[in-house]
C-alpha cells in the first residue's frame, strides 16, 4: 500500500485539478520591450507619507472612495475598493456562490481569471460563446445563462476587444432581476468610455461593475480596483472582504491618481494611446505575415499570424508580446499599445517577418 504525502491527502480535489492562471508576468522571459501585459507605457511619480504605518489603515479609505465615486458618477456607498479587479471577481464568487452547487456563466474567449476563481471555489462554469453575447437575441442569452448565480461580461472583452452595448446589457440585467447578478468587468473602459454601464447601477440592484487603476491610470503595480454596485448588493461583500485590504501607501497613491489634474492627464494619455493603436492596426493590415486582426476596443490589438514561428524573431530581439491559443488555433498574438519607441520595435519586427512570408 502506497502512502500519499500529507498535502495530497489534505488537498481538495478541485484544487488538485486546478490549472493556475498564467499571467503575462508568470513566465520568466528576458526582454527589453514589454508589450505583453496590457500595461500603460506611462510612469507615475508618487509622494508618500509614511509616518502612520504603525497604525492599521482605514479598511475602505474614504478619500479614495469619495474620489472614485465622483469619477464614476455613483454614490460613495456604491463603491468598494479592492486589490485589483481580480479581488472583486473572487469576492463575488465567494460571497454569492455556494461551492459544489452554484454556477457562473462566461462568454468565451474571455479573461481567464473568471474560470480560475470558479474552479478554486468549486463553482460550476457554464461556458457560452462571445458570438452569442454579441449577436444573439436577449431571450436566447437569458435561456442560455439560466440557473447561473453570476453572469460575467468583460466589456471591452479581453483578449478580443469586442464590446457589448449598454442597451443590451441593461436589457439582460432587467431580464435577470432576482435570478442572477450581471458582472460587467470594465478594466479597459477608459479606452471606450461610451460603453460604461456604471450609470445603470441606479436602475438595477443585480448589476455589479468592476474597475481598475491598472490600465489607463498606469498603476498596474499598485493592484487597485473598485467594485461598483447597489448598496444592498455590496453589503454581503463587505462582510466577506479582508479586514484591511488596502494599505496606507496604496490609498495615498490612489487618491493622488484620482485628483482632477491626474484624471485629465490620464484622458490625454488615452487619446495618444488610441491614436497609436490605429497606427499599429494600419501596419498590421499591410503586413503579409498577418492573417487576421481583431481590432476591438482596449489598449491592445489581437491578431493571428500566418505562422507562429514568426514570433521567434521578436523574442530573439527582446520584443515581448503575448502569444496564446484562441479558437483552437495556437498562432494568435496580443500586442499591448506602448510608446512610440516600443511600437517602432513592433514595426521593425513586422518589416522583418514580412520579408519571410
Amino acid at each position: 500500500m502506497t502512502n500519499k504525502p500529507a498535502q495530497a491527502t489534505l488537498l481538495p480535489d478541485n484544487i488538485a485539478a486546478l490549472t493556475a492562471y498564467s499571467s503575462a508576468k508568470s513566465e520568466k522571459i528576458s526582454g527589453n520591450t514589454w508589450l505583453n501585459a496590457n500595461e500603460s507605457p506611462y510612469t507615475k511619480e508618487a509622494c508618500i507619507e509614511i509616518r502612520a504605518l504603525n497604525r492599521y489603515p482605514d479598511p475602505q479609505p474614504q478619500v479614495v472612495i469619495d474620489a472614485y465615486s465622483t469619477y464614476a458618477s455613483v454614490d460613495s456607498d456604491q463603491v468598494i475598493m479592492t486589490r485589483g479587479a481580480d479581488e472583486g471577481i473572487e469576492l463575488l464568487v465567494r460571497t454569492y456562490c455556494e461551492p459544489a452547487k452554484d454556477r457562473i456563466s462566461l462568454f468565451l474567449p474571455t479573461y481567464g481569471m473568471y474560470k480560475v476563481t470558479a474552479d478554486t471555489h468549486n463553482v460550476q462554469i457554464n461556458s457560452l460563446s462571445q458570438d452569442l453575447l454579441l449577436n444573439g437575441e436577449v431571450k436566447d442569452i437569458i435561456n442560455a445563462v439560466s440557473g447561473s448565480k453570476l453572469v460575467f461580461i468583460c466589456n471591452p472583452n479581453n483578449p478580443t476587444g469586442a464590446v457589448t452595448s449598454v442597451e443590451k446589457i441593461a436589457e439582460l440585467t432587467k431580464s435577470l432581476a432576482n435570478k442572477a447578478i450581471v458582472v460587467v468587468d470594465e478594466a479597459y473602459i477608459e479606452f471606450s468610455e461610451s460603453y460604461s454601464c456604471a450609470l445603470l447601477i441606479k436602475d438595477f440592484d443585480n448589476l455589479v461593475v468592476l474597475r481598475t487603476l491598472s490600465k489607463a491610470f498606469a498603476l498596474a503595480g499598485l493592484r487597485t480596483g473598485f467594485m461598483l454596485g447597489a448598496k444592498n448588493t455590496l453589503a454581503p461583500v463587505r462582510k466577506v472582504i479582508a479586514p484591511y485590504p488596502v494599505s496606507t501607501v496604496v490609498a495615498q497613491i490612489a487618491a493622488n491618481a484620482l485628483c482632477s489634474d491626474a484624471i485629465t492627464q490620464m484622458r490625454r494619455q488615452v487619446v495618444i494611446l488610441n491614436k497609436a493603436k490605429a497606427t499599429l492596426i494600419d501596419w498590421l493590415e499591410q503586413s503579409p505575415a498577418v492573417s487576421k486582426i481583431l481590432s476591438g476596443e482596449g489598449n491592445f490589438v489581437t491578431l493571428q499570424l500566418k505562422d507562429k514561428a514568426l514570433l521567434t524573431l521578436a523574442t530573439n530581439t527582446g520584443l515581448i508580446m503575448r502569444p496564446f491559443k484562441l479558437y483552437n488555433q495556437d498562432n494568435w498574438l496580443r500586442i499591448s499599445i506602448g510608446n512610440e519607441q516600443e511600437l517602432k520595435s513592433v514595426k521593425d519586427w513586422l518589416n522583418a517577418i514580412s520579408a519571410q512570408v
